[in-house]
Formats: C-alpha cells, sequence, structure tokens
C-alpha cells in the first residue's frame, strides 16, 4: 500500500467511448546500453501475500489461474506442480498492472484468458486500469486501456470475480467496476470496452468516506451467468450481478443485458461477496458480509436463490441472528460433480481461526471443520502438513484454543476442483493451501491441507544484505519479516524471530566481521510491549537476540553497522524520531547529535568510526562512531533515495534518487554525478569482473530512456542491460545488491514479486573498457579520532583505568562492556587491560579491542583505531561470553603508553 514511481498511460477516453486496443510489445524500446543476457530466477519462499483469487476453467481439467493483489497473476502447471508468472513483462511505465483486479478463463476457447490490472484507485497508482486478454493462457498478452483506474490492491479486492464470459456466447464479456464506474461490456472478445448504460446502480459501500484508501465506492463486485439460459453461440440469457450496495446487492437481466432489475424480495444489509450459480439445480448461492474485506466483517449470512420460482432461503451455517456470528460469509463454491455439495468460508474470523463449512444436501445441514469440544479444545476434521513450507507457522507458539499453523485468514477464495471432487485450492493472506483427499470429510476421515503454492512467489522486498562468508542471502520483507537464505532454491525453514517483526525494513552485517548482523522493523509497540524493534545476530543471521531501544518506536526505519560490528547507528522511521548510536548491541542508545531526524543511515565499510547519513538532498558524515554527524555536500536527490558504500575502498559512497546516480571518493564531501543515468532507484555492489580490481555494480535506473536492470563492470564508465522486456518486474529495486563471491550474480527484490536473482547467461567474460582510476585510501576530512600532539616525554606509569560492567545477562550467557579512561595528563598511544574470570566464564566474541584468553587469564589490547585516548577522554570496548553458576565481576588492570 505504498505509493510509487511510474510514468502515466495514454490519456484516459471519457466513460461513454470504446476503449482502443493496445498491442503490449508492439513498440521497440529506444536503444539503450548493451545487453548481457541473464537467467531469472525466484529466490524460493513459497507465497508470502495475499491470494484473493482462484479461478478454475470449467470445461478444461488442471486449467487453474491464481490472482494477487499486488505481484500479478499465474497459470498452474499440473506437471510440475508449480505456478508460472504471467505478468513479468510489466514494467516500470505501468506497474499498477501488477495488481490484479479478476480473472476470466474461457469455457469455450480455453486457451483465451482475460484480466483485469491495476493496483489503486487513487493517485498512488498514476496510470488507468486496463483489461488484458491473451489467446496463449497468459504467455502473451495484449491490452485495452480503460478510461478509469482500478483497484488490485484496494479493499473488497477479494470480493468477485468482476470479470466473466457469457459461456455460451464467448465473445461476449462483462466486467464491473469500481468508483461509481458501472457495469461495461465487450462484444469483441476483449479489444473494445463500452459501459453498460441501462445498469442502475454503480454501488454505494464505501468502507470510511473521505479516506484516501478506504474512501472508494467498492462498486460492481461479481457477475455470473446462467449458462442453461441460452444455446451455443446465442447470449446466454440470464445474467446476474453483484454491487456493494446492502439494501440493493444482487441484480438480474432476464434478456441477455436488454435490461437489468433488482432481484425482489432479495436480503438486505449485508454484501454480497460472491454470486455462484448451480444451473443443474437452479440455484444461485451467495455469501454476504457486512463489509468489503478483507481484513474485516463482523457479521454476515448465506442464501439460495431459486432461479425458477423466485424464492430466496437462509441456509447460513450459523445466522447473522446468532450471537455466535461474529463474521461474515466470502470463499463460496460448490461441487460441480454433485452441485448439492457446497462449501462456504468465513470473513473474516481471526480467532480462533478460520472456519470453513460444508453441506452435501444444498444448505439444508452443514458440518464444520473443526468443533469446540469443552473449552479450549476443539476437534479437527483436517491436518495441517506444512513440511514444504515450514515458515508457515510464523513462529508463533499461541495457547489453546489457537493453533499454529492456522488454517487461514481472509479466505475470500474457496474453490473445488471442478473435474475432482477431492481437490480443493483456497488462499489465505500468507499462501494457497488445498487438498487432494477432500471428500474424506464425508466419511469421517481427515482432510489433509498443504501448502500449493510452489512457483507463486509474493512477497514485497524491502532490504537484501549479501555478506562475503555465511548465508549468500539475508532478506528483509514486508508482512512475512525476512529470511536467511542458505539455498537459494529451498524454502528457508523459518522467518526471522526473537523478535518477530511484521515486516523487516533495514538488514545490515559489519563488513570486517560478517557474522555480526542488525535488523530493524515494524510491528505496533502496544501489542508487544515487551519486544524491541532492534535485533542483532552473532552469527550470521542463524540466531537472533533483542536489543534495548528508545521508547515510541514503531517502525525501524534504517539501520547501519560499523566495520567491525562494534557499534550501531540507527535512525528509527516513527516521524521525528532522532538518529542514535549504541556501542556494542543496543544495550543502551544515545542520540547522536548533527544529523536530521529520520535520515537514511548507512556505514563505511572499512572504517569502523565512519557512518554516513542523507537527508532533504544533504550529507552528513560522522567520524566517531555516529556520536556526532557533521554536514556535507547538497544538492542530492531528495526521493527514493538510497544509498551504499563501496566494500574495500574508505570514503567510496554512491547515492540513487530520483535525478540519476552520484558518486565520492572522499566520504561525501563532494560528489561526481555519473553521466547518462537520468534516474536511479537502487544500487548495489558485487563480485569484480575477471580482471576488474573494482566491484561489479548493479543499477535499477534510467539510461537512454530505458528503466531497467543495469550492470557496470568499469566504476560506471559504461553499463550494460542485463534484464529484458519479458523480465521487467513491475516497480522493481527497493532492495538490490549483487554477490560479493559470484560474479554476475545480482539479487533483486520487487514489490510482490519476491525476490529475483539473476545469472549470466554466457560464460565469457564481457569486454571491459574506460577503466577509471578508482581511490583505495581517498583523503578523509577529519580523522577518526582527533589526537593532539604527542609529548616526547612519556608520563609516569599511572593515568589509565578501565571499568567493567555487565549490560546483559541470560541463561548460560552474557553481555560486558569494559570503559577504558585515561586519567593521565597527555594522550595515550596504546593500553592494555588484563584480567582473571573467577568463574570460568570463556570469551566467545570481542569488538573494539584485540583479546586473548589463556584459561581465565584475559587480555585486551586496543585497535588500531581506538589506541589514541585524549586526557580525561574515553574509549569503549564489548564482548559476548559464557558462564554458568556464577558470573562474578573481576578486577581490572590498565596500562598505557604515552
Amino acid at each position: 500500500m505504498r505509493k510509487q514511481l511510474a510514468g502515466g498511460l495514454a490519456a484516459a477516453l471519457t466513460a461513454s467511448a470504446a476503449v482502443v486496443a493496445l498491442v503490449i510489445g508492439a513498440t521497440p524500446p529506444a536503444a539503450a546500453a548493451d545487453s548481457d543476457p541473464y537467467t531469472f530466477k525466484n529466490v524460493r519462499i513459497d507465497g508470502g501475500g495475499f491470494v484473493p483469487g482462484i479461478i478454475f476453467n470449467q470445461t478444461e481439467p488442471n486449467l487453474i489461474y491464481a490472482r494477487t493483489d499486488i505481484g500479478g497473476a499465474y497459470r498452474w502447471d499440473e506437471a510440475g506442480q508449480r505456478w508460472i508468472p504471467l505478468l513479468d513483462w510489466v514494467g516500470w511505465s505501468n506497474w499498477g498492472w501488477n495488481g490484479v483486479v479478476s480473472i476470466a478463463t474461457d469455457p469455450v476457447e480455453t486457451n483465451k484468458v482475460y484480466a483485469a490490472v491495476g493496483m489503486y484507485t487513487n493517485d498512488w497508482d498514476p496510470n488507468n486500469g486496463a483489461i488484458l486478454r491473451s489467446s496463449d493462457k497468459g504467455n502473451t498478452w495484449q491490452a485495452s486501456p480503460l478510461p478509469f483506474k482500478l483497484g488490485g490492491n484496494m479493499p473488497g479486492r477479494g470480493m468477485g470475480e468482476r470479470l466473466a464470459i457469457d459461456p455460451n456466447r464467448n465473445s461476449i464479456l462483462y466486467f464491473g467496476a469500481p468508483s461509481g464506474h458501472g457495469l461495461w461490456r465487450s462484444t469483441d472478445s476483449g479489444v473494445t470496452w463500452s459501459k453498460v448504460t441501462n445498469f442502475p446502480n454503480p454501488g454505494t459501500y464505501v468502507q470510511q468516506p473521505g479516506d484516501p484508501y478506504l474512501g472508494d465506492n467498492q462498486g460492481i463486485v461479481w457477475v455470473t451467468f446462467d449458462p442453461s439460459t441460452g444455446t451455443r453461440g446465442n447470449p446466454t440469457q440470464h445474467i446476474y450481478v453483484g454491487v456493494a450496495d446492502k439494501d440493493n446487492t444482487v441484480y438480474r437481466s432476464t434478456n441477455g443485458g436488454a435490461t437489468w432489475e433488482r432481484i425482489p424480495g432479495q436480503p438486505t444489509g449485508y454484501i454480497a461477496h460472491k454470486g455462484v450459480l448451480d444451473p443443474v439445480n437452479h440455484v444461485l448461492y451467495i455469501a454476504t458480509s457486512d463489509t468489503g474485506g478483507p481484513y474485516d466483517g463482523g457479521k454476515g449470512d448465506v442464501w439460495k436463490y431459486s432461479t425458477t420460482t423466485g424464492t430466496w432461503t437462509q441456509i447460513s451455517p450459523v445466522p447473522s441472528s446468532s450471537s455466535d456470528n461474529y463474521y461474515g460469509y466470502s470463499g463460496l463454491t460448490i461441487d460441480r460433480q454433485n452441485p448439492n455439495t457446497i462449501m462456504v468460508a468465513t470473513q473474516i474470523s481471526w480467532w480462533p481461526d478460520v472456519i470453513f463449512f460444508r453441506s452435501t444436501d444444498g444448505g439444508a445441514t452443514w458440518t464444520r471443520a473443526w468443533d469446540w469440544t469443552s473449552y479450549p479444545n476443539r476437534s479437527f476434521r483436517y491436518t495441517m502438513d506444512i513440511s514444504a513450507n515450514p515458515w508457515l507457522t510464523f513462529g508463533a507458539n499461541p495457547q489453546p484454543p489457537e493453533v499454529t499453523p492456522k488454517l487461514g485468514w481472509m479466505t475470500e477464495s474457496l474453490e473445488i476442483d471442478p473435474f475432482n471432487s477431492s481437490r480443493m485450492m483456497y488462499g489465505t493472506g500468507a499462501t494457497i493451501y488445498g487438498t487432494t483427499n477432500l471428500t474424506n470429510w464425508d466419511t469421517g476421515g481427515t482432510v489433509t491441507i498443504r501448502p500449493m503454492a510452489r512457483g507463486l512467489e509474493e512477497t514485497a522486498v524491502l532490504d537484501l544484505i549479501s555478506p562475503p562468508t555465511g548465508a549468500p542471502l539475508i532478506s528483509g520483507l514486508a508482512d512475512v519479516g525476512g529470511f536467511r537464505h542458505t539455498n537459494l532454491d529451498a524454502v528457508p525453514p523459518m522467518m526471522f524471530t526473537q523478535p518477530v517483526f511484521t515486516s523487516t525494513t533495514s538488514l545490515d552485517y559489519a563488513e570486517l566481521n560478517p557474522s555480526v548482523m542488525v535488523r530493524v522493523g515494524n510491528f505496533t509497540d502496544a501489542d508487544r510491549p515487551n519486544d524491541s524493534h532492534v535485533a542483532f545476530s552473532t552469527d550470521g543471521g542463524a540466531n537472533w537476540f533483542q536489543g534495548q531501544e528508545p521508547g515510541g518506536i514503531n517502525n525501524g526505519g534504517t539501520v547501519a553497522a560499523a566495520a567491525d560490528g562494534s557499534r550501531f547507528v540507527w535512525a528509527p522511521g516513527d516521524p521525528g524520531q532522532p538518529v542514535v548510536y549504541s556501542v556494542g548491541f543496543g544495550n543502551s542508545w544515545t542520540q547522536s547529535t548533527g544529523v536530521p531526524s529520520n535520515a537514511i543511515v548507512e556505514s563505511d565499510r572499512v572504517n569502523p568510526q565512519k557512518f554516513y547519513a542523507i537527508s532533504g538532498g544533504r550529507f552528513y558524515v560522522s567520524t566517531n562512531g555516529g556520536a556526532g554527524f557533521t554536514a556535507t555536500a547538497s544538492g542530492l536527490p531528495t526521493e527514493h533515495v538510497r544509498f551504499k558504500a563501496v566494500p574495500g575502498h574508505e570514503g567510496d559512497i554512491w547515492v540513487a534518487g530520483e535525478t540519476g546516480l552520484y558518486r565520492s571518493t572522499n566520504s561525501g564531501a563532494t560528489f561526481t554525478k555519473i553521466s547518462g543515468v537520468t534516474n536511479a532507484r537502487n544500487v548495489g555492489f558485487g563480485k569484480a569482473a575477471p580482471g576488474q580490481s573494482y566491484h561489479a555494480i548493479y543499477l535499477v535506473g534510467t539510461i537512454d530512456g530505458v528503466t531497467g536492470l543495469y550492470r557496470s563492470d568499469n566504476g560506471g564508465a559504461t553499463w550494460v542491460r542485463i534484464n529484458d522486456d519479458a523480465h521487467q518486474y513491475g516497480n522493481m529495486g527497493d532492495a538490490l545488491t549483487g554477490d560479493p563471491r559470484i560474479y554476475g550474480r545480482v539479487y533483486l527484490g520487487t514489490n510482490g514479486r519476491g525476490i529475483i536473482y539473476g545469472d549470466r547467461k554466457s560464460t565469457t567474460t564481457p569486454p571491459v573498457t574506460t577503466t577509471p582510476p578508482v581511490t583505495t585510501t581517498p583523503p578523509v576530512t577529519t580523522p577518526p579520532v582527533t589526537t593532539p600532539p604527542v609529548t616526547t616525554t612519556p608520563p609516569p606509569p599511572a593515568g589509565c583505568q578501565a571499568s567493567y560492567r555487565i549490560t546483559n545477562e541470560w541463561s548460560g550467557g552474557f553481555q560486558g562492556e569494559v570503559t577504558v579512561t585515561n586519567t593521565g595528563s597527555t594522550t595515550t598511544t596504546s593500553w592494555r587491560v588484563t584480567w582473571t574470570f573467577a568463574n570460568g566464564q570463556v570469551i566467545s566474541q570481542l569488538w573494539g579491542g584485540r583479546y586473548t584468553q589463556d584459561g581465565a587469564r584475559v587480555t585486551v589490547d586496543n585497535e588500531t583505531w581506538n589506541g589514541s585516548i585524549p586526557s580525561g577522554a574515553s574509549t569503549e570496548f564489548g564482548f559476548l561470553a559464557s558462564w554458568n553458576g556464577a558470573n562474578s565481576v573481576p578486577t581490572l588492570t590498565c596500562t598505557r603508553t604515552p
């Protein structure tokens, strides 16, 4: 639900005009940089987002489509038991087309499929929606732009399907529009569209009037045909339409759309989310709720309408009048092999779980997927097998009556295979689940439910890091937190825990000590007041522990780790929260000076004392570990800004933003704009090309008018495009990094298509020309620590003091901190601290010093950067250690040299 930058479509047509078709890819792109072909794959997670619609073709077995709210459309591959993405060609200029409002699969010419696309009906999406059409099951598409916006990620997106094909005359299609735009029709197989001017009701339901996201009229929400009222080649006569209007929610035409009427006697007070027609028994079923969903819904009913007698019958498993009804209904399906068998899902019952109801007698009686026994215990007609995707527990350990994994939530699509009564699929807010033994329900057996989401990758990626050792990739994701990916082609076992973030907004690792990592993220602090929004790892992301945090934080913002992992700088994302720094693992935080609140922060990858920040187009530099920042260059980008420092090159920084790509080789004192890049979304670095000493640079940006994914092997002097028109991934690039171990490998974050990784197809090293000189030791305007002149006469041996404190302690382990203070009258050049543990403590890691431990005796010498301590000043080092039984504080000895 984030606003994105994109170009516009052609001017919208007026509502009364026919819509002209647009051929996707008919005009070749402008010539840009040279190309280097790549093979792209998803880093496997399987799922990760809301699937509001699953659509089975009614005449061809195993032809199934799925639609997502921000991640495009998919087709099921029965042989591979996986989903194939269909909209990866959608690019920067029309990124909103990855929001899929509805899909219709042709029951006559089954190679044909249609999709209504567009992400937001407000100005978050600058473009209008479109109806896409394909004659090869979605392998290629053509588009008919609409004169209004569509909302694939708007409220009410789980209702439907809004797009429908006449099963008798398949050149006729109907589409129910949002925002008061009414009902639309095509009579030429989706090429052109016009408004059905005599349809009487464009919808009235608005979730929250005046709100930019919740304030849209949810419009016309489904269309269904009664195929028994037509003959092949002639228009179907009876058409039913669902409208987001609590008093007038179902309309019909009995003369092929010539006239329309509100169906008499219909229920009121609720919105019909679904309308499913049984042409065998001549029944229309509807599932209703008091809101449009998908996140809410507190009351509702299920009804059947006899299309022959005009009689409405309430068949709610739990009627809205009951105190046990605290949910509406949405997901609705019938078994086409046995039409009296119907199922419906609650909309929405977060606690303790979604409920599926099943009837084999047309709704006269129902059974439930689970029943209460003696509270808080429940009995279950199903088992959940998530061995293929174990992260679906979300790391939870709930108390009864709740269980993990949940059966589901936001289950707006619940579909029985029309050719196989035993197979069912349903969408949730995180994945697609399904079963292949559904009919066990009716014989007293157990239904086995498994994830059926392989190939469907729907995460929104906020940050990625690829350290030089350990797991090749660590991800920060919206909604599902993030993962440590030890195998890119296997589903990771669990998301980040301890603590669990709703979304991980920023990640970093210590360049010189990559096992040290930090992450920050979002959740509502009031919901989990004992959890922190910052977490640390000392084993490359395998395990995490939380630090302390300043008050009032709900949003992670950005975070940076010192090159050696000795300290961290954090800019929380809540408005007005200041930038803070911590020595050690977040046991305390101190406000940084000289830097605006909510700046973006990064660390130098060589100098542990050096951090950088950018805010409002101005750059800031800290040379004292984040304690204080100094403003330097100005005139840098102000929108969509991301920047990174280059490993192995102190002070080498690249900034990406709306005005292009910029580089500094002097720690941000000055920047040079990179020629030819007119817009830069993100920049990252990977292993250098063979024969090159400087990192490969990866860019999501615009060169020669073409927005794409680029690589430079010569410091930005020249670029090659490494994606193509079939792999554009919408508004890609919120996260981007190369792999420091594999030349040419790039990791690309998308907003709804998961994590993409790409490798060069060619094994031949590309030619590299015009390699600019790279300053490996650029001039630094301020040294890390101000060192006054040293006297030639050494001071007396006294003048050094060390204090020891335990900052955090847990079962079997603790964190300690030692402060070294120069109590003499002159500046030190080095120092040493020694002590002897009394209880068998063993140090496992130490930062801010170089240590040895011989039995119980510990010796710590300064690092090169903190040996110089002015008179009266201090420095710190910290460590992690084990303990058992006792953990007494030792006596420290501190010695110094002048």
